[in-house]
């Protein structure tokens, strides 16, 4: 008798930390970092999104944003930051972030949100990620020629259309290229116009009316969608007729045309999530019989 009574009791004992250790995973404070740049539209989308999926910041979810202000310089040693922070998932809202993300950790979980994933060498395909990192493509290399054609279609006489691209920013050199296949089907010159950042608009939009642009196209950049409201302020000083991707058409914009920004945050949430519930430690069961078997004697 004693001896069974001597089984029971150690059964019990697993048990009781086997509950123990998954009331605190329950209990635990998870950390999402966000690196680079985000819109506030998108980060209101994304924390709208968790606390809808039960993460309440505060309780039992803490968010690092850590901006980049258009620097791309700086986006490594965010990354080692919030990896020093210990960080859960690092959610990375550009192809720039991305890179600094994948470059800085190999086991970390990765959400992103980029316009050329595959393209720009983060996964092997949108299928088949790989590695520590997943997300959402938002498609903006495939839509560029197609902003070229409706922007035509509205204002036939156009034949000088300038592009505003970010300098040096991944992805950009692509989605300039699917506009100039339109372009020479459309009879329509370009001309690029590349910006660094908040205080190289001005210069930009000075080279467009210089050089006798007839209308506008903004390519994809993270940084573009946060100035969007003064991208979309010079394009009417100018009197240039615009074509624009995400939701610039809120801020007054002529015409948007793209994939939603809001959208594609609300899906990083959902992936963030998926991530976050994935079990640390293999979850405790077993059978009365099961627990039996523990006995040392």
């Amino acid at each position: 008798m004693k001896k069974i009574l001597f089984r029971l009791t150690l059964g019990a004992v697993l048990l009781a930390l086997c509950v123990s250790a998954e009331a605190q995973q329950a209990t635990k404070n998870s950390r999402i970092g966000i690196l680079g740049d985000a819109p506030p539209s998108g980060l209101i989308a994304l924390r709208q999104q968790l606390r809808g999926l039960g993460w309440v910041e505060g309780q039992n979810l803490t968010i690092d944003y850590r901006p980049n202000d258009g620097k791309r310089e700086i986006l490594s040693d965010i990354a080692t930051k919030l990896i020093q922070l210990k960080a859960d998932v690092i959610v990375a809202p550009g192809t720039g972030s991305a890179v600094a993300a994948r470059q800085a950790t190999k086991t970390i979980p990765i959400v992103m949100l980029s316009s050329d994933p595959v393209g720009n060498g983060l996964v092997a395909s949108l299928a088949q990620p790989g590695g520590n990192i997943t997300g959402v493509s938002n498609v903006q290399v495939e839509l560029g020629g197609k902003r070229l054609e409706i922007l035509k279609e509205a204002f036939p006489k156009v034949s000088r259309v300038a592009v505003l691209l970010r300098l040096g920013g991944l992805g950009m050199e692509r989605q300039l290229k699917e506009i100039e296949v339109a372009a020479r089907s459309l009879r329509v010159q370009l001309q690029p116009i590349e910006v660094e950042g908040f205080n190289d608009f001005d210069r930009g939009f000075s080279t467009m009316r210089r050089e006798s642009a007839d209308a506008l196209i903004t390519l994809s950049a993270p940084s573009f969608n946060l100035y969007k409201t003064r991208i979309v302020e010079l394009a009417a000083r100018s009197r240039l007729p615009a074509i624009y991707p995400q939701e610039f058409a809120e801020v007054g914009g002529l015409m948007s045309y793209g994939t939603s920004y809001v959208d594609s945050y609300r899906r990083m949430a959902i992936y963030a999530d998926k991530i976050l519930k994935v079990p640390s430690r293999p979850t405790c069961r077993w059978s009365s019989q099961r627990s039996l078997s523990w006995s040392l004697i």
